[in-house]
Parts: C-alpha cells; structure tokens; sequence
C-alpha cells in the first residue's frame, strides 16, 4: 500500500496532556492509573481518569457538552493541533478533509446523570438532555467536525477496543477513493458507571492494578483518553511535519464468540499478517510490538498465540495498559502515539507493573524499559467479541 502520511497527532490520558507529558512518563515508568473515586462508583478497583474536564465547552458547542466531548476539546488544544488543522484547511479546503473517530462509549454518563435525575420523579428525561449530540455514537465525530471547522466525509467507528485503530484504514480507504484528500483520525472514550460495571459483571476489572502478561494477573484497569491524528496522502511534507507514516495495516474478525478471543490467536495473527503484507515488511524488520495486553488471562494468552506464531520469542514486545489503562475506544489511538513516540525517541517501554512473568508466555515482554533505534512499530488493538487491527507504523521515507 502507498504510504499514509502522519503530519500531526496529540494524545491526552491519565499520564498527562500532550506528547510531553506521555514521553516523560513512559521514560519515567510512571502510571496513570489511581484508586477509583469515580462518580457514585463503589467498585475496588484502578481507573486511569483524565484531569482537567470540569470546564464547560465553548457556548458555540455547548450543545455537544458532556463528559467525552469536553475531553475531546481538551485533547484538541493540546500540541497545537488546532494550528496544525487551521494549516490544513488552508492547503485543502474544508470539505476535502474527513474525520474519522473512533469511542465505544461516546456520552453515554451524560445519559447516566439524566436518568438519576429523572428516576422516581417523572417518566421523562431532563429537558438538558440531548440524545444526539452526546449519547449518540456519532456525537464525537460530529464533535470535532464542527470543533474543526471540517466539512468533509466523516464517520464514527464503534468496534469495541480496536475502534480508534480502524480508523486509520478507514481514512486510507476514503483517501484511495478520492473522497478526502487527508483526514483528522482519533478516538475518544470517558469513564462511566456502564462500562464499570459492565466489566465488573464479568469478572473482568482487577481490584489491584492493571498487569499485563503477569503470571497474577487479574484483569483489566478502565481508563479514558483522547487522541488525534491528521493523515494525508500527499507526499508533501511541511516543516511542522513529524517524519512518520502508516505503512500497512490488517484487520480481521474471530468469529470465535461474542466476548472470549479465540484461544489460539488466529484472528490476531491474520490482522498482523494483513499489517506486514500490506506494508511489504517481514517479522524481522519490526523492532517493536505494542501489544493490546488487556491483563486479562484470556486476552494476554490469545495475544501470545498469535504474536509466537509469526514474530517468534525474540520482537521486543509489552503493553503500556499498565501507564494508562485500557482506554477501551481510545486504546488504538493512544498507543498509535506512543508507537509514534517510541520510534521518534528510540524507546521500548516496559510492560509497567509487570512484576513475574507468566511462564505460559513465549514472546520477549519487556520487563525494562529499553533504549534502541526503533524503526518499525507494529501496534495491536483487539476488541470485544474479536474484531482485531493492527496497525505498522514506521518513518515516512
């Protein structure tokens, strides 16, 4: 495939807002994740929650304001990605610019407040409530389409946790056909009590801290996140560029269950097969794996299966859930960032609270952080239900 050049990107967690902040702690090896104070949640467990989202959104999108929306517009201002997109629009033209956006949850605790407020009192919702601008699963790419002044294709993916991932092909797809000349691509995802107890039902959120690949490992930590993006197909590269590309990407569905990955990793293995082929690169030739690694015992040991089965037990490899959480949604983008952080720093972070590993695993898990050229970064995003992506990242050429 031809190359899809990454111009710009931003991400925003519970590490911190902005590239900096990210780089600073995976250097560090400091997580984001703290003890669960969220909302009216009584759950024991560790959350990774964004700071900073108390502010209202600006009153010419104030009918868009919730939880998710004003953690997009935070991560929006970060990295001066709105001068970068205002660039844009002068090269382009607003309506040859997409926005693709990826969330599982979009304002969903927007609806949580609206029902606790109703319940025993009126069999209607709150007047304040609005359905469609925040609820709604396509709220967010409306969101930044209007944040961003874009008038172009836009679409929201909901694919559980691969969603942010599969933008990326979303983009080049709507690029090869000549819908969009570039596109903003990203993900964002927000805590709620849902997706809290949801997981919690299923025995499936750790009551100690989010450890991947570890021989105890008890589960997932929920966390939430932004993350942007902009691609463009040009071959021209701006000053203010950053030298970085998507080089292939692969996608595939288990067809295994509707939550459990298939034990042995086959849809895993196709979608980095897919990734590789389309990227015309071999096993060898990826200095580092950014695994989905939720810490789950099921994921991180399909995970593995699949991993072995191509890569071997040498590709350096780890999960950085353990910084940030599993920002469900948002997991494809923000670990595109910090794939694109490891190979502009010549960084492999370690797979952070990772204090055994578990011996049923063959691939090579970072239990340090590593400091080495990094050319090649493959980036996994498995999601609920097994719709997995993977994405090759790499430096434009």
């Amino acid at each position: 495939m031809s190359l899809l050049r990454i111009s710009h990107h931003t991400l925003s967690s519970s590490l911190g807002h902005g590239r900096a902040a990210h780089w600073e702690a995976l250097r560090a090896g400091q997580s984001g994740l703290r003890p669960a104070h969220f909302d009216t949640s009584d759950i024991q467990c560790y959350v990774g929650e964004v700071t900073g989202l108390a502010t209202a959104l600006p009153a010419e999108l104030r009918q868009f304001d919730c939880r998710n929306n004003r953690l997009a517009w935070l991560g929006l201002q970060q990295d001066e990605f709105l001068r970068a997109v205002e660039q844009l629009r002068e090269r382009y033209g607003s309506a040859r610019i997409g926005v693709f956006m990826g969330t599982s949850t979009a304002g969903i605790h927007a609806a949580e407040l609206a029902y606790r407020e109703s319940k025993g009192k009126t069999a209607s919702l709150p007047d304040w409530f609005d359905y469609r601008h925040t609820q709604n699963l396509f709220s967010i790419t409306d969101f930044v389409a209007h944040a961003l002044k874009l008038t172009g294709p836009s679409l929201a993916i909901s694919t559980a946790c691969s969603s942010s991932a599969k933008v990326f092909a979303a983009a080049y797809r709507s690029m090869q056909m000549g819908h969009c000349d570039a596109a903003i691509v990203g993900g964002v995802d927000s805590l709620c009590l849902t997706t809290l107890y949801g997981f919690n039902s299923l025995q499936l959120v750790s009551n100690e801290v989010c450890r991947p690949a570890d021989a105890q490992r008890k589960g997932i930590s929920i966390g939430e996140a932004a993350g942007f993006a902009i691609v463009e197909k040009s071959a021209a590269m701006t000053e203010q560029s950053l030298p970085f590309a998507l080089l292939g990407y692969g996608e595939s569905g288990d067809a295994h269950h509707m939550s459990s990955p298939d034990p042995q990793g086959r849809g895993a293995a196709a979608a980095m097969h897919l990734a590789l082929q389309r990227a015309q690169a071999t096993p060898e030739q990826i200095d580092y794996i950014n695994l989905h690694g939720t810490g789950t015992q099921t994921n991180d040991a399909a995970e593995d299966h699949g991993v072995y089965s191509l890569f071997g037990a040498d590709t350096p490899c780890s999960s950085t859930k353990g910084f940030t959480g599993h920002t469900l949604g948002a997991a494809g983008i923000v670990e595109a960032g910090i794939a694109l952080l490891c190979i502009e720093q010549g960084f492999m972070p370690q797979s952070l609270h990772t204090r055994s590993k578990d011996p049923a695993l063959h691939t090579n898990i970072l239990m340090h952080p590593r400091n080495a050229p990094v050319q090649k970064v493959l980036s996994n995003s498995f999601g609920f239900g097994g719709s997995n992506c993977s994405l090759l990242f790499g430096a434009a050429r």
